[in-house]
């Protein structure tokens, strides 16, 4: 079979964001927001938010772990040791307060575990926390606009621009499949075991991010790695199908990677891990390097593809 990847034919997907989608996001912003109203004129209580700073001592000496600045607190909600949102409690803004409590027998740290401890506080502020109501306000406050209708309308285009750009997504990937499939190409056994321990590592990740582990994941789902990684086995192809692909166009056509589009790319990478340019430079090591490479140049394969292509739409 010829390999063929220019002129393929394929559909752009197309959504027209309704009503109904934005009133249901409105909905939820409302519902995932909480309003914070500033109180004057009276101490802390229970229930009440603050923002503090405290830094922690242990035998006369400041502890790792236990500073912080403006750090949030919702007194009664047990999140510190016990003991010490109950002295915070009846303080006012501006208040220095020594806090004195004991670390659990149990606790994570050993060498603060059952040890009495001093946290020296500085309330900056007190406030409460309400439901907003769809106003004016509400657009004010949280979509940065004058009006609701401005906030509709500006939810409206997010929401446009979202639905696109995933249109896009899909038929890229489309396109990159039916060029796939007509390419000779079938990787060794070695090359498959290889991809799937990439994407073993990379479900490590994810579930590490949300405070989970694979182990837990397969008790939970009732299944193995083994089973996990035989799932896998047929999406691992694809990829390495797909990455043969790329490679061969970016042969055929002689692509190569400008240093604009390889920093575009790092900061994107920085946009979404919350890094500076100068915190990734400290990791950049050869894997991440080919990673953002390889990333780079199937940017590139896509849109080749795409702007030699008979697109119709739905």
């Amino acid at each position: 079979m010829e390999f063929k990847y220019k002129g393929l034919t394929a559909q752009l997907p197309s959504h027209t964001v309704t009503d109904e989608e934005v009133d249901r996001q409105l909905q939820r912003l409302v519902q995932q927001t909480p309003r914070f109203i500033e109180v004057t004129g009276r101490p802390t209580e229970s229930g009440d938010e603050i923002v503090l700073d405290y830094a922690g001592f242990c035998d006369g000496e400041q502890f790792a772990g236990g500073t912080a600045e403006n750090q949030t607190l919702v007194l009664g909600s047990g999140t510190f040791i016990p003991g010490f949102e109950e002295q915070l409690i009846g303080k006012n803004v501006g208040d220095k307060v020594t806090v004195e409590v004991t670390f659990p027998a149990q606790y994570h740290s050993e060498a603060l575990a059952g040890k009495p401890a001093q946290f020296h506080c500085t309330i900056h502020s007190i406030r409460i926390r309400s439901a907003y109501e769809l106003d004016d306000t509400f657009a004010q406050e949280v979509g940065g606009c004058e009006s609701l209708d401005a906030f509709v309308l500006k939810l409206r285009r997010s929401m446009q621009a979202y639905a696109d750009q995933q249109g896009e997504m899909e038929l890229q990937e489309q396109l990159l499949k039916l060029a796939a499939e007509t390419l000779d190409f079938t990787p060794d056994e070695a090359a498959v075991e290889a991809e799937l321990d990439i994407m073993m590592q990379t479900m490590r990740g994810q579930l590490a991010r949300q405070g989970a582990t694979l182990e837990m994941y397969c008790q939970f789902m009732n299944t193995d790695e083994k089973t996990l990684r035989e799932e896998g086995r047929a999406t691992a192809v694809a990829q390495l199908r797909n990455k043969a692909t790329v490679a061969k166009i970016v042969e055929l056509e002689g692509l190569t990677p400008s240093q604009d589009e390889i920093t575009l790319m790092l900061e994107a990478i920085c946009r979404q891990n919350g890094l500076t340019m100068e915190q990734l430079r400290d990791c950049y090591d050869q894997q991440l390097e080919d990673a953002v490479m390889q990333s780079v140049l199937t940017t590139k394969v896509l849109n080749f593809i795409r702007e030699h292509a008979v697109i119709t739409t739905a």
